[in-house]
């Protein structure tokens, strides 16, 4: 796939942009985009105003002003968009502020900030907020339109698996509504579940079967041992699931059953992962999966219901935490270890969707050989 050059930026250019929603900032060559950051700076938004448009190397270093830890320059890291130059050239070839030609940056051997991945034409988090010209992207990849319903355009489409499955792992970003349409009919609202739908709904009924198990137990230290138990292992059943479910991927069927099901349960969210309301699992989805651990659970723990029962209530309030802390790391800025967190899942997305597979922990991917490795190779086939 032919390299891509990040944008170049003269410092007038840069300048302009200098409002709280369209904020740039430089440290030496390199171009800053920190609009999202703005209200969340810790030190107010205000700060980052003062110094909007222009280079903030000096005041990073300050530290009589205010110290800056690491976090905030890996948030930089993830921001970057470009570079700024002395002036824009007419033979294609822009030159730095030093004076220094900039280099397309194509794959893995590029190094730093500015490596890009071959398949996603990506180099950071942030690219995955870019807009996508929905009307450009269907001329040029003739996949799906972003304007009309997405379900049915996957079952009519006739689309090879390979061909899917390379459009799906090239996220796109919409901005033409709350979200692209799904159905587009009277089941659109099925499609779509506000993260604040998963404590609202399971908390009470945790609560509820919580109440019921603490019946069988003499001591509560007994009945919270056992539902620990079952958070610990809902962490290994999020990866199981992600790993060998959701990214089924190369196991499909090479047919519309196959990839309509999969572009359903879980390819829409890489198509765009940035869709606020297709992050968390919707009620009835989740009422479809719930039940045959809650069979497992009465199986496993079979000599005691109401230790079947504490380890099942368990396990579903850890899923619940790991749907929110999923639409946190997509869309609220976190503390350092949500960070880091972060940063592990949206790589997931843009840089190797093959690795990867924990969400609200690393743990397993640690076990399992599958952390996420700037340098990973994407298959193609």
């Amino acid at each position: 796939m032919p390299g891509r050059t990040l944008p170049t930026f003269t410092a007038a250019e840069v300048e302009a942009h200098n409002t709280s929603t369209d904020c740039y900032v430089t440290i030496g060559d390199n171009v800053y985009d920190v609009s999202d950051f703005v209200e969340a700076h810790p030190g107010g938004p205000e700060l980052v105003l003062d110094y909007a448009g222009k280079d903030v190397t000096a005041i990073l270093k300050d530290e009589a002003s205010h110290r800056h830890s690491e976090s905030a320059y890996e948030i930089l890291e993830e921001s970057l968009v470009g570079f700024l130059v002395k002036e824009k050239s007419t033979n294609g070839v822009a030159k730095q502020a030093n004076g220094e030609a900039l280099v397309s940056v194509n794959g893995p051997d590029c190094g730093g900030d500015t490596w890009v991945h071959p398949r996603t034409g990506m180099s950071s988090a942030e690219d995955l907020n870019k807009e996508t010209n929905a009307a450009e992207d269907f001329k040029k990849h003739k996949f799906l339109d972003l304007n009309k319903p997405l379900f049915m355009q996957v079952w009519n489409g006739g689309f090879s698996k390979e061909f899917y499955l390379d459009q799906i792992h090239r996220p796109r970003h919409y901005k033409g509504g709350d979200s692209a349409p799904f159905f587009g009919n009277f089941l659109e609202p099925l499609s779509k579940t506000p993260w604040w739908i998963v404590p609202t709904l399971w908390w009470p009924a945790i609560a509820y079967g919580s109440y019921l198990a603490s019946k069988g137990f003499d001591y509560p230290i007994q009945q919270f041992l056992y539902s620990l138990l079952g958070l610990v292992l809902w962490t290994l059943v999020e990866y199981l699931l992600h790993r060998f479910l959701f990214h089924l991927d190369y196991y499909l069927p090479d047919n519309r059953v196959g990839i309509t099901l999969h572009f359903t349960l879980h390819g829409v969210h890489h198509y765009l992962p940035m869709d606020k309301y297709r992050l968390v699992m919707p009620p009835t989805l989740f009422l479809v999966l719930a039940y045959p651990f809650y069979k497992l659970a009465l199986s496993v723990f079979y000599w005691d219901w109401h230790v079947a029962v504490a380890v099942y209530a368990g396990g579903i309030f850890g899923y619940t935490c790991y749907d929110m802390t999923h639409y946190f790391l997509h869309h609220r800025n976190l503390p350092q270890y949500y960070q880091t967190l972060k940063k592990h899942h949206l790589e997931h997305h843009f840089l190797d969707y093959e690795n990867g597979f924990g969400v609200s922990n690393k743990f397993w991917d640690m076990v399992f050989g599958t952390e996420i490795s700037r340098a990973a190779p994407m298959k193609t086939k």
